[in-house]
């Protein structure tokens, strides 16, 4: 399918869904709404693109032949940036954050600073027994690992994520348990994010949840505490399946009239401040996979000496529909 751009200037995501929906920042508009930071709470930090997996979902479109990877001077930076910002929440992620050999630094540095720390795993990363240590070092700073689960049908999630994965993640899962992750009463918390494997919208999370927790306790043994489901984000390698595949335009669509607007309050960008592997400020990780800087001004966290103040605006695109459909993305 082939979609005339526009505007050559402008970002790849806005580039190619101009003519297929309405743009996000005027539907916000329309409804009299605006989006601006609130108070900045969360710190995110992305490790890099460098990834074990490279999954058809993948918005940043991480693999193991990207070598993005942030160095030990950048995290040394961010830590520094956790410490000005007194954020309450660190979120890590990547790409695979497990094979940033750095990776320990990071956790060790910046669990003295916020109340919460999270890593987001695709599991397989952990899967070799190599890094075990990872989930040591977890253990022992309490970091909450929110861990990438698609569905519950094994054939779908080895479509979306590659053959062979659903052992090693069934295998991390109990290993997870048995170091008490996901167990009443450990103070370790475990939750599962489950994307769709196709171009339609996820359940709801309740629903999800309440299918999710007896079928992996019966059929697997295992238990976690909570399940997230979300929205692709056509952006990536998703966004050219979309295309190649001939969903990109009912996809948009149906992201487009979805649009909820009693989430906006809530949306992760509006108290979330984005890191990417080389030092580089966004509003969110989807806007660093849209190349839209934060404020639309490429700023490097060294640069920046205090919290990002309240009332900032924040860089949208079409990509924002995503978060934006059902019950968003919060």
């Amino acid at each position: 399918m082939e979609i005339r751009q526009s505007n050559p200037e402008a970002p790849v995501a806005e580039r190619e869904s101009l003519q297929v929906v309405e743009p996000f920042s005027q539907v916000l508009s329309r409804h009299g709404l605006e989006l601006n930071r609130g108070h900045t709470a969360t710190l995110q930090i992305n490790c890099g693109l460098l990834c074990n997996q490279s999954c058809k979902h993948c918005h940043l479109e991480a693999g193991p032949e990207r070598r993005e990877v942030m160095s030990r001077k950048t995290i040394d930076e961010v830590i520094a940036f956790a410490q000005r910002g007194h954020f309450h929440t660190i979120d890590i992620t990547g790409g695979a954050p497990e094979m940033n050999e750095n990776l320990i630094a990071l956790i060790e540095g910046v669990s003295p600073l916020a109340s919460r720390v999270m890593l987001r795993s695709n599991l397989t990363a952990l899967h070799a027994p190599m890094r075990e240590y990872v989930i040591d070092a977890c253990k022992e700073h309490h970091v909450v690992i929110v861990a990438s689960l698609p569905s519950m049908n094994i054939s779908q999630v080895e479509s979306q994520r590659g053959k062979g994965v659903w052992e090693k993640i069934i295998a991390v899962l109990r290993k997870l348990n048995a170091f008490g992750y996901g167990q009443a009463g450990s103070g370790l918390e475990l939750d599962l994010a489950s994307n769709p494997t196709g171009a339609f919208l996820p359940v709801s999370q309740a629903e999800a949840e309440k299918k999710f927790k007896p079928h992996l306790r019966k059929n697997w043994g295992i238990t976690f505490d909570n399940l997230y489901t979300f929205a692709n984000v056509p952006l990536g390698r998703f966004r050219h399946w979309l295309l190649e595949s001939g969903n990109f335009e009912t996809y948009m669509q149906r992201l487009a009239a979805s649009f909820n607007p009693c989430t906006v309050d809530g949306l992760m960008c509006r108290m979330l401040v984005s890191v990417s592997w080389d030092g580089h400020l966004y509003d969110c990780d989807f806007n660093q996979a849209a190349g839209l800087f934060m404020g639309k001004k490429k700023t490097h966290i060294t640069e920046l000496k205090a919290p990002v103040p309240p009332g900032t605006p924040i860089a949208v695109s079409d990509h924002c529909y995503a978060c934006t459909a059902g019950s968003g993305f919060t």
